[in-house]
């Protein structure tokens, strides 16, 4: 079974036999399927009237466990935002009911972050409708070939997400 990596890599050998183009095997698949996993992740969160930033905080506090709430720091460290970014993300989801603000009983000057019921309806259904997707995506692979393949993944990305900053 050939695919569009496979006519762009024979391009390339003949093109320039100089230069090795074997990562573009696997990144250039790995591009594409980030690609259309981006797609079937918005299709899955518009569902449920969310953009994928909402999913994402909306899912790093149900994460957390009931009572689903996290310090904004806690929530900017697992999303990857700016302070400033975040406040914007807190304040839009508090208007749409989705969270809400408490203060923090630790720290007086402190705020928590905590999921709405409906903020945590929303979070599980479009978690639910994402899993749907992905197992699309993940179409005819064996459990024993998704282990797999989730375990040469994980040795590909472990660097990045163990450096600092």
């Amino acid at each position: 079974m050939e695919d569009e990596v496979d006519r762009l890599v024979a391009a390339w050998r003949r093109e320039r036999p100089d230069l090795d183009v074997e990562p573009l095997e696997v990144l250039s698949r790995v591009s594409r399927l980030a690609r259309h996993l981006d797609r079937a992740r918005r299709l899955a969160f518009a569902e449920h009237s969310l953009e994928p930033w909402e999913f994402d905080v909306l899912t790093s506090l149900r994460r957390a466990g009931a009572p689903y709430q996290l310090s904004p720091g806690q929530l900017l460290t697992q999303t990857l935002v700016t302070s400033g970014t975040m406040t914007n993300r807190i304040d839009r989801l508090a208007k749409r009911g989705l969270v809400e603000r408490l203060p923090d009983p630790n720290d007086r000057r402190g705020v928590l972050v905590r999921l709405t019921v409906e903020g945590q309806h929303r979070a599980d259904e479009s978690l639910a409708g994402l899993l749907d997707q992905e197992r699309a995506i993940l179409g005819e692979l064996s459990s024993r070939q998704r282990t797999e393949l989730a375990s040469l993944l994980r040795q590909l990305t472990a660097p990045f997400d163990n450096v600092p900053g």
